[in-house]
Formats: structure tokens, C-alpha cells, sequence
């Protein structure tokens, strides 16, 4: 078996930046949406930099409009993963792209993307959970009714909460109340920090938000001590290498410092973060850092361990995954 084809555990995959392009095209063309501006010629999505990429992100979830289009999303998604040798997905969720915030509204569009796990759990074998996300540049106070929609709807589906977005917006301390909130609903919690913010804002979320996981995290190879303070703390790292390369936050797989990371004693994961937006699959990631650092198949089965060991979601489906993750039954 080549490593590509191990069984897979992400926990670091955006629900919206996981549409393929035609999809977004097909429900715009519905729609008589025109978004042409944001595809290239050859049909992929197009953006200069993270900055662009954000409104670009926004300008294709806005095909997106109803708890339909988000069920069809899922199953679309799910289906590139499952292809993908993904056994287990946890997937950011942004009540502000569901509902407006609005609680009711939110649990209508939360059931619509349930219902379609679960068919493709039924079809694919492969489970999903809901990471509940608000959008750090749309401010604090929609973060706190994000927070809400999160609190309503926590349990054994909705498992975690985090924070995405423009990460040079505002501080951590600025989210920490939305933090809070789900923090008393007992979700687990993960934030973006150390993507574009550098080592500092890694610490800084460590410090307030007090997070099980960073998502990224990457920067933190600028300060040796908060390599050790990550690795002494047992933080895990939601990497997402060719998500980071592609992007420009380093210039190349060999700059890359996953295995740095690893190496010190940092728990690290592997995901695709917006896949069809950076060109990527769990697959291409596998192979990738195989093919950079020397990885094997026992490297790669360490980290999804400790990816199911990190995961939000309860015990019996960390079972079900860790036993899906047993060579006899790859």
C-alpha cells in the first residue's frame, strides 16, 4: 500500500472552501448568480493573494443560499474526501454563510448538511463532524451570535468551535467572551493563529483563547520556547502544507516546518484546509511530504493517531475511527 492510500483523519477542512468550482458554477448558473469574475479560464477559482482569496471565498458561498444547496454541498464534498482515503472529517461551519446567525434558520441549514453525512456515512463509510466558525474580520459582537448558534446546537454532531478569517483582525482577546460561551456548552477549541499572524499570534491565542488545537500554528517555528511550550502543552497543529506553500507563507515544500515541528515534539496533524482552492488533496499532501522529508507509512500512521486521539468528537466514534485506522483494516 502506498501512503496515499492510508486511511486518512482531517481535522482542518473548510465546509464552503471545500466546493469544487463547477459546483459553485452549476448552482450560480441556477441561480442566474453572475460570479464569472472569480474563475480563471481553465475553470479553477482566482484570487492574487489570502487577502483576494477571502473575497473570493465569500463572492462563491454566495451560490450558497439555502440548507439545499447546503446538502448537495456535502455530499460533494464528501465525496472528494472519501476518494481521498478520509475515514473521519471535522469541517469548520459558519452560521454567518447559514442562516445570518439566526438560530433557527442556522439548525434548519445544520439538519440539511447532517442529513447528507449521514448518507454518505451509509454510502462511503466516512464520518463528519461540524467545527461551529466564526468569521474573525466580520467583528466580535458576530462572533458572540455565532457563539450562540454553537451553544444551541452543541452535542455529539456539533463538536467543536473555532475561528477563521482575516487573522490580523482584531486580537484574541477580542473573541474570547465567543470563546467562552462555547467553551460552558463543552465544545472543544481550536483557533487560526501562526498562518499569516507569526509566532506571536500563536501565543497570544494560547494565552487567551487557551485552545486543545491551533489551526495552522506554523509560524511558532520563529520562537524555539513556543516550540517547546506547544510540544510541553501536547497543543495539536492542524497543518495544512499545501494550503501554506501554495498561499506563500513559505516558499516551498522543503521550507515547509512540519517536520521541524514534529521532530521538537509538537503534535502535528495533516489537512487540506480549502483543497480545491489551492490545488490540493489529503492524497497530493501525502504524497508530497513523502516525497520531501522521507515519510513512511509508520510516520503517516502516527499522525493520524494523533489526529483521532485530538479529534472533538466522543469516545465511541474515536474508537470506530481508531480501529478504521488498524492496518487489518485499511
Amino acid at each position: 500500500m502506498s501512503v496515499a492510500d492510508l486511511p486518512k483523519v482531517e481535522l482542518h477542512l473548510h465546509l464552503e472552501g471545500g466546493a469544487p468550482p463547477e459546483f459553485i458554477r452549476g448552482l450560480a448558473a441556477e441561480k442566474k448568480l453572475d460570479i464569472a469574475g472569480i474563475f480563471n479560464p481553465d475553470g479553477s477559482y482566482a484570487y492574487r493573494d489570502f487577502w483576494h482569496f477571502l473575497d473570493v471565498y465569500e463572492a462563491a458561498t454566495s451560490a450558497l443560499q439555502a440548507p439545499e444547496d447546503f446538502h448537495r454541498l456535502t455530499l460533494a464534498v464528501l465525496e472528494q474526501s472519501a476518494a481521498n482515503g478520509v475515514v473521519y472529517c471535522e469541517t469548520f461551519l459558519s452560521p454567518d454563510f447559514c442562516g445570518g446567525r439566526d438560530v433557527s434558520a442556522w439548525k434548519e441549514y445544520l439538519h440539511a448538511i447532517q442529513e447528507a453525512a449521514e448518507t454518505t456515512e451509509k454510502t462511503s463509510g466516512i464520518l463528519l463532524r461540524g467545527i461551529v466558525t466564526p468569521i474573525r474580520h466580520f467583528g466580535p459582537e458576530k462572533a458572540r451570535e455565532t457563539a450562540a448558534c454553537a451553544q444551541e446546537t452543541a452535542g455529539d454532531w456539533i463538536v467543536g468551535f473555532g475561528i477563521g478569517g482575516d487573522e490580523m483582525a482584531g486580537r484574541p482577546a477580542d473573541f474570547a467572551y465567543a470563546f467562552d460561551m462555547a467553551r460552558e456548552a463543552g465544545l472543544g477549541i481550536t483557533a487560526h493563529a501562526g498562518e499569516w499572524g507569526g509566532a506571536q499570534s500563536v501565543a497570544d491565542t494560547l494565552d487567551v483563547l487557551n485552545p486543545a488545537r491551533i489551526g495552522h500554528g506554523v509560524q511558532a517555528i520563529e520562537d524555539p520556547a513556543l516550540v517547546d511550550r506547544l510540544a510541553e502543552r501536547g497543543t495539536v497543529l492542524e497543518c495544512c502544507p499545501g494550503s501554506n506553500v501554495f498561499l506563500g507563507v513559505f516558499p516551498s515544500w522543503q521550507d515547509h516546518p512540519i517536520k521541524n515541528l514534529r521532530d521538537r515534539g509538537v503534535a502535528v496533524t495533516v489537512s487540506t484546509d480549502d483543497p480545491p482552492f489551492f490545488h490540493t488533496t489529503m492524497r497530493y499532501e501525502y504524497n508530497r511530504l513523502a516525497e520531501t522529508f522521507g515519510w513512511e507509512e509508520k510516520d503517516f500512521t502516527a499522525i493520524n493517531t494523533a489526529a483521532a486521539k485530538a479529534a472533538f468528537c466522543d469516545e465511541d466514534t474515536r474508537n470506530r475511527v481508531m480501529k478504521r485506522l488498524e492496518p487489518d483494516n485499511a
